[in-house]
């Protein structure tokens, strides 16, 4: 592996992990004592006994990579490398590097956002899944449901305004039968785009944004559609489509490896 400049030492790595998970003072992960005794790299707390290490509380817990390889890879998650590129600059195999992906993915935070004023909704369709997707005009704000079937219908749409649309917002969409009298199913103000008419103004974000997350499935998982990437699989793609929407939604959670740790890693007691 390489040694990048934007790698910080395994020394300032366990320094960045301590201040996040302990902040100025390392105290007992299961009782909260910081009567505290280090021994190389473990600790082990005088009050309850047990024994613990930097990580040993974590999702990290287990880890077998030394802290600077660990950096190097969420890195090349936090930037966007695709996998292909990580698997050459990690020289871990193509499995590891899909694992370590899934696993921060799926330690982002939970976000719901209730979108207002004026909503953008489409849909998209993949093999064996329909996407709902709605965005709040002029921000970065997304909200989406994901079914697994061929097609939206009317009560999908509707359960969508429930739980994801202010009422009494401006809902834009494309001409399709499932928003046909939206309005007297949700209080919402429904303009429409008959896109066969070449009317495309009223959808236009929420439709570039369905650009952007092919390209981004693309790109970060070897230039395949959601059809054929193994990764993308109807159970895979709540996760992936999750991803995509807090990168674009919170960009500023991916800036570095230091800005998306300081938001996912806490402290978990175990048994």
């Amino acid at each position: 592996m390489y040694q990048l400049k934007q790698i910080p030492s395994e020394t300032q790595i366990k320094k960045y992990l301590r201040r996040i998970l302990f902040g100025k003072n390392v105290f007992c992960p299961n009782c909260k004592s910081r009567a505290i005794i280090r021994y190389e790299n473990r600790y082990r707390c005088r009050k309850c006994r047990i024994k613990f290490t930097l990580i040993s509380h974590t999702w990290l817990k287990g880890m077998k990579l030394p802290y600077q390889k660990f950096w190097v890879i969420l890195w090349c998650w936090t930037t966007q490398i695709p996998v292909k590129q990580s698997v050459a600059l990690c020289n871990l195999s193509e499995e590891a590097v899909r694992r370590w992906y899934d696993l921060f993915r799926s330690h982002l935070p939970i976000n719901s956002e209730i979108l207002e004023r004026i909503v953008q909704l489409d849909e998209a369709y993949f093999k064996r899944i329909s996407l709902l997707m709605g965005k709040q005009q002029g921000t970065r704000k997304l909200a989406y449901d994901i079914f697994f079937k061929k097609s939206v219908d009317k009560t999908n749409a509707v359960n969508f305004l429930e739980q994801y649309v202010k009422p009494r917002s401006k809902l834009r969409t494309d001409g399709s039968m499932i928003y046909l009298n939206i309005h007297k199913w949700w209080p919402v103000r429904h303009q429409k785009d008959i896109h066969n008419k070449w009317e495309f103004e009223l959808t236009s974000e929420i439709e570039g944004v369905f650009g952007n997350l092919k390209t981004f499935i693309r790109r970060m998982y070897h230039h395949a559609t959601p059809e054929k990437y193994h990764h993308a699989t109807p159970e895979k793609m709540p996760e992936i489509v999750r991803e995509f929407c807090f990168r674009f939604s919170s960009p500023e959670m991916f800036g570095n490896p230091l800005n998306y740790l300081e938001k996912s890693l806490t402290l978990v007691p175990f048994d």
